[in-house]
């Protein structure tokens, strides 16, 4: 998950081999060394469709000491999954171009626009190390690139009343194509526009979704975590700029105990590695139901890199976190969460719901994820823990979800600035107030997973809507969607 930017999905896995390819139509030249061409030969793959020229490629260009992390095989699950959801990806801007790392914009074949990070080895031969796919918010000509659809031009007003039409057409068009399951809530302020529920929360059963089904946030639930951290920091029972071992003087990890500050953490910028990964794939996933459950998974590893010289995704930092809001305020981290920040928020049906516990009105998620060639999908039962963490995999409404827009446009509950050190003037420490809320956009996603939030700031200025999209079906099903509609409402002048 990406906050204030919403994230399609993040990934360590890599790439690539030969010359340069300077690619059709109006994509750009990729540079003339061995990380761009090994990136032309990701792409070629990639587009090609053919999953044994993807194995190849990985066998061939993926550095040894990334391939340990995640097997040729996990490689080429996350591949069928990207191809399920972007088809082909044509590059259209290169926005990076080092020998250890190649950023490019691209576009995706259902129209959805991505920067993928390619990660090499710092030295020769510079091979794949990992890759980092992020939507990207720019429009296509503040990037430099292809031009839109001219449907889609930003420069062309629309009536509120308009945008809503083109809202509903396009959503009717993905549900009678089956391609998105779930809800939709559009408000302006806390008044409802557009609220809808379609498909099936489940197929076995045949039993449809409505605006009050859970769905599974994905990583949205990072937010709640973050939040917890705020609040103790304002109460003064922690700092920022704590060592992990303060908190957590037995993590079986001596160098993070000592090098790891909270900010770290949040800012993904620990070193503290994922806990995905073969430990997890191996561990039953009825074993997994609290944070003392994920530590094993992941704590005991070598810190990726020095704390603060990168920024990589961790989830197993954010597992640290749910052990440390454990540790300070004496409370079960599930319990804080809903005493502190549902319960305020007013937020009733959301929670971490244990997947082998009958929970009324409880979507089940369905994937592609497997099912190449059959079109059919599967439940995603297997590929989640039993119940889920700080990290990631808890349960809420659309309507739970406009509760904490509302909540945080009204300050019950605050997001922290953790992004400021104390001599910048961090305005969520104990010493000093936080700064008003200036607006989210979330988005959770794994398999049979998706969850999308944009809200607009306390005051409003830039736009009044909040659009909340939910899904069980695979990302991008819900991002895509929820990134139209914005894209129709900021044409609408108020």
């Amino acid at each position: 998950m990406r906050l204030y930017k919403p994230a399609f999905f993040l990934l360590a896995f890599l790439l690539f081999t030969t010359s340069i390819i300077a690619q059709q139509g109006n994509a750009p030249a990729l540079p003339e060394t061995a990380a761009g061409q090994r990136v032309a030969a990701y792409l070629k793959a990639f587009n090609s469709g053919d999953e044994q020229l993807m194995r190849a490629f990985f066998a061939e260009n993926v550095a040894a000491r990334a391939l340990a992390r995640r097997s040729i095989d996990e490689r080429l699950g996350v591949y069928r999954q990207m191809r399920t959801n972007m088809e082909t990806i044509t590059p259209r801007r290169i926005l990076e171009a080092r020998a250890d790392l190649v950023s490019v914009l691209v576009e995706t074949k259902k129209g959805g626009w991505f920067e993928m990070g390619f990660q090499f080895e710092e030295a020769a031969p510079h091979k794949f190390m990992g890759l980092r796919v992020e939507e990207s918010d720019a429009s296509p000509q503040q990037q430099g690139g292809a031009q839109p659809r001219a449907q889609e031009t930003p420069e062309t007003p629309l009536t509120e009343a308009e945008a809503l039409a083109l809202i509903e057409k396009r959503l009717n068009e993905l549900i009678a194509a089956d391609e998105i399951s779930g809800a939709v809530l559009i408000t302006k302020g806390a008044a409802p526009l557009l609220q809808k529920a379609f498909g099936l929360a489940s197929r076995e059963y045949n039993v449809p979704n409505r605006l009050d089904t859970k769905f599974n946030l994905g990583s949205i639930n990072k937010i709640f975590t973050q939040i917890a951290i705020g609040q103790l920091v304002e109460q003064g029972k922690l700092s920022f700029d704590d060592k992990l071992g303060k908190h957590l003087p037995d993590y079986p990890n001596r160098d993070a105990a000592a090098k790891v500050t909270i900010r770290h953490l949040l800012d993904m910028a620990s070193g503290i590695g994922d806990f995905f990964g073969p430990e997890f794939q191996d561990t039953p996933k009825d074993r997994l139901r609290s944070i003392k459950d994920f530590l094993p998974l992941f704590a005991t590893k070598p810190l990726l890199f020095e704390p603060g010289t990168k920024q990589r995704y961790s989830n197993g930092g954010y597992i640290v976190l749910g052990a440390i809001i454990e540790k300070v305020s004496g409370q079960d981290y599930y319990e804080y969460v809903r005493e502190h920040i549902f319960k305020p928020a007013g937020m009733q049906n959301s929670d971490w719901y244990e997947a082998d516990i009958p929970t009324p009105n409880l979507a089940t998620g369905y994937t592609r994820e497997g099912m190449e060639g059959r079109g059919a999908r599967r439940t995603n039962i297997y590929m989640q823990p039993a119940k889920g963490s700080p990290a990631g995999g808890g349960h809420s409404t659309a309507e739970d979800m406009l509760k904490f827009a509302l909540a945080l446009q009204t300050g019950k509950l605050r997001l922290p600035d953790f992004k400021k050190t104390a001599a910048e003037g961090n305005q969520t420490s104990h010493t000093g107030k936080p700064a008003p809320f200036s607006g989210i956009g979330v988005a959770g996603g794994a398999p049979g997973i998706n969850a999308f939030l944009i809200a607009a700031g306390a005051d409003n200025n830039s736009s009044p809507y909040t659009i909340i999209v939910m899904s069980n079906y695979d990302p991008p099903s819900a991002e895509n969607l929820g990134k139209q509609i914005r894209g129709w409402l900021k044409r609408v002048k108020n």
